[in-house]
C-alpha cells in the first residue's frame, strides 16, 4: 500500500522510532523510504551571514542519517537521506508533495491533559494538518 514513506527526523533518539516503524511497514515488499531532515533557517535571513553556520549543521546531520540509513536498509527497502534548508512545517510538507510521497512518518510527543491546548502548534500536529498526503505520528 505505502511504498514510498518520508520519515522527518530531528535525529534525536525519539525519533528512531518513526524509522524502525516506516521499516516495518515495508517488510516484504518493495519500498523506498526517505529520511529528511529540515536546518531551520531564520526567516529574515537573506545573505549569507549564517551559511557556514547552516552548512555544519547539514554535515553533522548528514553524517548521523547516513548511520541511521545504513542501520535500517535492507535489500527491499532502500533508505534515501535528504537535507534541506528553511522552516520545517512549510518544507516537510512541500518536500511530500513534491516526491509523490505516499506516508509520512514522524515522532510526536505526549501532551499531558492539563496542557493539551499547548501542542496544537507542534511540528508534527501541524504536518499532519497540512499534508496531502496520511501521516503517521509516533509516539
Amino acid at each position: 500500500m505505502f511504498r514510498n514513506i518520508l520519515v522527518p527526523t530531528d535525529l534525536t533518539e525519539k525519533s528512531l522510532k518513526a524509522i524502525e516503524i516506516a521499516t516495518g511497514m515495508g517488510k516484504g515488499k518493495p519500498c523506498h523510504i526517505t529520511l529528511l531532515h529540515v536546518v531551520e533557517t531564520i526567516e529574515d535571513d537573506e545573505g549569507d551571514e549564517f551559511r557556514e553556520f547552516y552548512d555544519k549543521l547539514a554535515a553533522r546531520a548528514e553524517k548521523n542519517m547516513a548511520k541511521i540509513a545504513r542501520r535500517y536498509e535492507t535489500d527491499n527497502i532502500k533508505i534515501h537521506t535528504d537535507i534541506i534548508y528553511g522552516r520545517r512545517v512549510h518544507e516537510i510538507v512541500k518536500y511530500a508533495s513534491s516526491k509523490g510521497i505516499d506516508l509520512i512518518i514522524l515522532s510526536s510527543h505526549k501532551l499531558e491533559e492539563m496542557e493539551s491546548s499547548d501542542g496544537w502548534a507542534t511540528i508534527s500536529y501541524r504536518v499532519g494538518i497540512l499534508a496531502s498526503c496520511p501521516v503517521m505520528m509516533v509516539k
